[in-house]
């Protein structure tokens, strides 16, 4: 098993399980990755996601000694999950699932391991995270979604120099260029915290709101004014929206349906 989800109260906690390998990346862990985003696409009840590493890293990057022989017959051209291919699914995925994914990071996160927080909606570093985007070490670039995550997150020239160099840089330096949303020292029990208090939100408009911050990265004004007066006029008085709205006057906890 390379991947564990639990399920508790509308979250998920996602957690990548090769802790003897630092969780790095071969053909097992891509499938096992792909086939849990896809489990938490049809589950019901879902709110909100978290996403860790088991051991001492997040992940690691490419497991080079498992994917060398395989190098030859990987499937680049293809498009088995939607836009993407297998190795740009386990992290352009995370964004297309329609619930916030957030990603609690700490220890080591280099190549497709920091592309796979970056398909995130909110990552939470530990302090003393090691980052990189590596690939130029062994002469490739960055093939796992980065750069269609990467641009609504990091300016151009920082995004260049860091993918040119393949140099390291801290938590601290990532919350700077644009990567981390905040730095935490507990920061998978921060992650369950505010995936807690998204779950207690009206699931519906969560999801609108996904949907067009997804939207916002990806298109032009005016197909995101369009779609941003679409998803409001759906969500005004629905039963969730009265429900928010009531148990806000009333200082309850609201009672969502999903």
């Amino acid at each position: 098993i390379c991947v564990s989800i639990e399920f508790h109260d509308g979250v998920a906690d996602v957690r990548l399980t090769r802790p003897d390998k630092m969780n790095a990346l071969d053909p097992a862990m891509f499938a096992g990755i792909a086939d849990a985003i896809e489990r938490l696409g049809g589950m019901s009840g879902l709110r909100a996601v978290v996403l860790s590493g088991e051991g001492r890293a997040f992940c690691a990057g490419l497991d080079m000694a498992s994917m060398a022989g395989s190098g030859s017959g990987l499937d680049l051209d293809g498009r088995s999950h939607g836009d993407a291919n297998l190795f740009q699914q386990v992290a352009w995925g995370w964004r297309t699932l329609p619930v916030p994914v957030i990603a609690a990071v700490h220890g080591i996160a280099f190549g497709g391991g920091f592309q796979i927080l970056s398909g995130a909606d909110i990552r939470i570093l530990a302090p003393g995270t090691r980052c990189s985007i590596m690939e130029m070490k062994w002469g490739i670039v960055p093939d796992m979604a980065g750069f269609a995550l990467w641009r609504t997150t990091v300016r151009d020239d920082v995004l260049r120099e860091l993918t040119y160099t393949a140099r390291e840089f801290s938590a601290e330096e990532a919350l700077a260029f644009g990567f981390a949303t905040r730095l935490s020292e507990g920061a998978h029990g921060d992650a369950m915290t505010l995936a807690r208090e998204i779950a207690g939100r009206n699931p519906h408009a969560i999801r609108a709101a996904k949907r067009l911050a997804n939207l916002a990265a990806e298109a032009g004004a005016p197909a995101i004014l369009a779609t941003e007066s679409a998803e409001q006029a759906k969500l005004m008085r629905s039963p969730n929206q009265i429900e928010a709205v009531m148990a806000n006057m009333q200082k309850r906890a609201p009672n969502f349906t999903d």
